[in-house]
């Protein structure tokens, strides 16, 4: 079965519940010979050309194949726009100047997804101010009354942990990470997402009169979301989350779903004295900042860091501390995609590398560290995935055809074995059951086969069970 075929298939699902019990579709794609070939052969550069190709995925066996996308997307764009002004109208004095306020498409993320809202769970848009005075705007979801788990068909029964989610920088808006967040919510989680100051509907200037969060693009205004939008989430009527000068009524004041949290204290937590059940999950820079805000802040439990785990120096030059479990899902390419001689550095500065891609480089940036420091930390690097791959964006940058879901899946057995400790069985499985959107309001069930999926490239490794675990090297590439 070819890739176009999987993306087009559509299953006739009455309930949720069947949809995840049907028999799912496998993707069984063959496995790389990760041995050979040598780098700069015939075969290795016809490997390579097939791993770029791979690279645009999302765009050719998705967004351009499926025939319900882009009828969609056309649907979409006007109805989140619409949204976006009514909402800038109300709070005329808050302005929002950035493209993912202006750009038509640029803050719809998955079409596919419309209708999720009532149907497999709930969202609710809320507001509320950083330390600078400046308006944030975001979304809670949570499931549905009385809904089952879509693939275990257990009743979830509130509370539920909380998880903030933290977009990335280069003007990333909360949209195009609500594929995380739905499929998080309908698990029985209760996740925030929003924009930082300067990025996506949140306001541009700080309402202090300063030039604070000015630009968006630097790492305080991640670790400054990131942390207050921690304390929104945690807040209640009763300890309402800081107005910080906003007038009455311009912010949603405190978590109108804050009965849904679960605050009760972890009775078996994986880190001393981290006992809330909370996670932060972060993309770019925002990957950067919750690698740092988990070393300080007591109220995170866990962390999934969407390229890149950092283990530091920090901007201000201290060390990044590891402190709490860490998931890391990092990527072969930056923002564009390059042939293997150009695999050196970073995949965000690619530089030429004559001897091939260096199988140590995604280990380096921060799973190597909290592996020393005896944390629990697991590294996944999906085949062909780019630095786009955790923001759904419409038709333009590339992304592979399964890194989304890869780590969706990953992300959602993490959570459940570090916030609700369930076993730790299933983050070691080679096979993933995942609910994919297919449009008209359908998920289809797929399985997603680990080896395939992961990089022939750069080592995929894992340090559990207090180390217990341990693999430097999941599928062989020669760590």
């Amino acid at each position: 079965m070819t890739l176009r075929t999987l993306a087009s298939r559509r299953l006739a699902t009455a309930t949720l519940l069947a949809a995840a019990l049907a028999a799912p579709t496998t993707y069984a794609a063959a496995a790389p010979d990760r041995g050979a070939p040598e780098p700069g052969s015939p075969e290795y550069v016809a490997r390579d050309l097939q791993n770029i190709d791979d690279a645009y995925g999302r765009i050719t066996d998705v967004q351009l194949a499926d025939p319900d996308y882009l009828p969609a997307l056309a649907t979409e764009i006007p109805t989140v726009a619409l949204a976006q002004l009514l909402e800038q109208a109300a709070t005329p004095t808050r302005p929002s100047i950035t493209p993912g306020a202006f750009f038509p498409g640029w803050n719809v993320g998955n079409p596919l997804r419309a209708g999720w809202d009532g149907t497999r769970g709930r969202a609710l848009p809320v507001s509320f101010t950083n330390r600078y005075g400046a308006l944030l705007r975001g979304t809670l979801h949570a499931p549905l009354e009385g809904a089952r788990d879509p693939y275990t068909g257990k009743r979830l029964r509130p509370p539920f942990p909380g998880v903030v989610i933290t977009e990335g920088s280069v003007q990333g808006s909360e949209n195009m990470y609500l594929w995380l967040a739905q499929d998080l919510a309908e698990r029985g989680y209760l996740v925030l997402t929003y924009d930082v100051q300067g990025q996506g509907t949140s306001q541009t200037l700080p309402g202090d009169g300063s030039l604070s969060g000015v630009p968006s693009q630097q790492i305080d205004n991640f670790v400054v979301g990131t942390r207050d939008a921690l304390t929104f989430l945690l807040s209640t009527p009763q300890d309402p989350a800081p107005a910080y000068g906003a007038a009455e009524g311009e912010v949603t004041g405190s978590n109108p779903w804050h009965a849904l949290l679960d605050r009760r204290p972890d009775r078996r937590p994986s880190t001393a004295g981290r006992t809330a059940k909370i996670a932060v999950v972060g993309h770019s820079l925002g990957a950067s900042a919750i690698s740092q805000v988990q070393a300080v802040d007591e109220r995170i439990s866990t962390i999934v860091a969407l390229d890149k785990l950092q283990s530091g120096p920090a901007e201000d030059g201290t060390p990044v501390e590891p402190v709490v479990p860490a998931l890391a899902i990092q990527s072969e390419y930056g923002f564009t995609v390059s042939p293997w001689l150009l695999s050196g550095g970073s995949s965000l500065r690619p530089t030429p590398a004559p001897g091939g891609p260096d199988p140590l480089r995604e280990r380096a940036t921060g799973f190597d560290a909290w592996r020393d420091a005896e944390v629990d930390s697991l590294l996944v690097v999906p085949r062909a995935s780019t630095h786009l791959e955790y923001t759904d964006i419409p038709l333009a940058l590339p992304a592979s055809r399964w890194g989304q879901a890869l780590t969706s899946a990953y992300t959602q057995r993490w959570l459940d074995h570090y916030l609700k400790n369930k076993p730790l069985r299933p983050l070691l499985a080679d096979r993933f059951r995942y609910l994919e959107p297919v449009g008209g309001g359908q998920w289809e069930p797929v399985v997603l086969e680990r080896d395939p999926l992961l990089s022939f490239y750069y080592c995929s490794a894992m340090h559990l069970a207090g180390g217990a675990i341990d693999d430097g090297d999941l599928t062989g590439v020669g760590c």
